[in-house]
């Protein structure tokens, strides 16, 4: 199951990135939501290789997911993936500068069942696929419009 939207924020390439590219950030967000989120990688720098660990409950249950950065291309973009209870999710998010302050992110996720109850799982997710698209771009134009203030804070 494939989702994607797009979303412009008032900010340039560069500063857009940079908040993407915050894992630090998005650590501790997922801490403040009550996961437990641990970088498995001993990399230094940003790039491909970076994974973490988390362990959260959704839906009543004790969830598990390995979430590794599989590309890396700043100020372009960069893809993640995730695998958790037989499924595997890849997020492709690319940049596209509009003007000198204004860009354009595209983001898509797509799910791939690796099991039967996956499989399953994704078969009755398509049948609400019109709920799920509506809530997934809700909350990009949500995350695009904080990233927006992020980068306005800070002086982009």
């Amino acid at each position: 199951m494939k989702l994607t939207t797009r979303e412009d924020v008032a900010a340039p390439i560069e500063a857009v990135f940079a908040q993407l590219a915050d894992f630090g950030w998005f650590e501790r967000a997922a801490m403040r939501r009550g996961a437990e989120v641990v970088r498995t990688d001993k990399l230094e720098q940003p790039g491909p290789g970076m994974a973490w660990h988390a362990e959260f409950e959704f839906r009543g249950r004790d969830r598990k997911a390995d979430v590794t950065l599989t590309a890396y291309d700043p100020p372009e973009g960069m893809t993640l993936v995730m695998r958790a209870a037989g499924l595997e999710v890849e997020c492709v998010i690319d940049l596209v500068a509009m003007s000198r302050s204004r860009t354009r992110m595209n983001v898509t996720m797509e799910a791939r069942p690796r099991t039967i109850p996956a499989r399953l799982m994704i078969q009755s997710a398509k049948l609400a696929r019109t709920n799920i698209q509506k809530r997934y771009r809700r909350r990009i134009a949500e995350y695009a419009e904080e990233l927006e203030e992020r980068c306005q804070s800070r002086g982009f």
